[in-house]
């Protein structure tokens, strides 16, 4: 027979359970299912096998035989998608304390709408992977950018994240995103609007935020941040444009920072390495830091200039 509980463990239990009471901003009590990470991350592999059948998933597919397995995939797709759309649409309802009726039909809507984006993101999918082998020599092919490029993976889950993102559903775009996230080193908000064409290389430390625009054929390389200038007044600031604007053609070296919602980069530009930019560049210019001095002992200092290309490549 197990001993009861002393009465220290049991004030304990008490104390516990009456933190969560007393605490709203942090409880999920009495209120509606969330949704399951891990079933969003399973949603994130159903769907990178319907975006590059062959590669992830069954091996060896046939054209014969190609319809009934994107078939069979979209079966499961849809159902694990609609049941987590519902738990969050409820969900918010209850946030708000509210009760949302059409919930269930709301979800089956943007479900039906979100899969029919499905040939549109490949083609788009299509022009990244190109962006990547164009600009990297490294790649030997455009299989191994499919594979292996964790700027390519962040890239992919952004592009449905922000489908889902754009039709207002609530914390599964985030989890998405923050899941790529943890795994590659880039965190690309899912709000973000970016353009076809668009190139991560390296990846690791990558921030876009969530009011970025950026256009076609852009590059960017490791520990970029493209962020707002300041967050003191938090939720003010929601739905105001905070993150920069990079035109077309725009090149961004490692580290480099580009602040503040009102700063476009100009089309063709292309920023150097840990610059720090708070203002607009006009296009077809470069923005880099004062040229190193060479320190040599017992004798002065010299500056150590180098002429730079117009583009270059780690």
């Amino acid at each position: 027979m197990q001993n009861k509980p002393d009465n220290d463990f049991a004030e304990l239990v008490k104390d516990i359970a009456n933190s969560y009471l007393g605490e709203a901003s942090t409880r999920h009590i009495d209120a509606g299912r969330l949704p399951n990470r891990d079933t969003t991350i399973e949603i994130i592999r159903l769907l990178r096998e319907i975006l590059f059948p062959g590669y992830f998933g069954k091996q060896n597919l046939s054209s014969k035989t190609l319809e009934y397995h994107v078939g069979e995939l979209l079966i499961a797709l849809h159902d694990k998608l609609l049941e987590q759309i519902q738990h969050v649409l409820q969900h918010q309802a209850t946030r708000a304390r509210k009760v949302d009726p059409d919930a269930e039909q709301h979800a089956h809507a943007i479900v039906h709408d979100f899969l029919g984006t499905v040939p549109r993101l490949r083609v788009i999918l299509a022009t990244d992977v190109q962006a990547a082998f164009e600009g990297d020599p490294a790649a030997a092919d455009t299989d191994e950018i499919i594979f292996s490029y964790p700027g390519f993976f962040a890239i992919t889950v952004y592009r449905l994240a922000h489908e889902l993102h754009i039709r207002e559903v609530p914390l599964i775009p985030r989890i998405m995103t923050e899941y790529a996230h943890s795994v590659t080193g880039v965190d690309i908000h899912p709000g973000a609007t970016i353009a076809d064409y668009f190139f991560i290389d390296h990846g690791t430390g990558v921030v876009i935020g969530e009011t970025s625009h950026i256009g076609k054929r852009v590059k960017i390389y490791q520990g970029v941040t493209l962020g707002a200038l300041s967050t003191r007044d938090g939720q003010k600031l929601r739905g105001v444009k905070r993150h920069p604007t990079l035109e077309d053609e725009v090149t961004v070296y490692s580290g480099a920072s580009i602040l503040g919602g009102e700063t476009v980069i100009g089309k063709g530009v292309v920023i150097g390495s840990n610059v720090f930019v708070t203002q607009s560049v006009p296009p077809s210019t470069r923005v880099t830091v004062k040229n190193p001095e060479l320190q040599y002992r017992d004798h002065k200092p010299k500056e150590f200039k180098q002429e730079l290309p117009p583009d270059w490549v780690i």
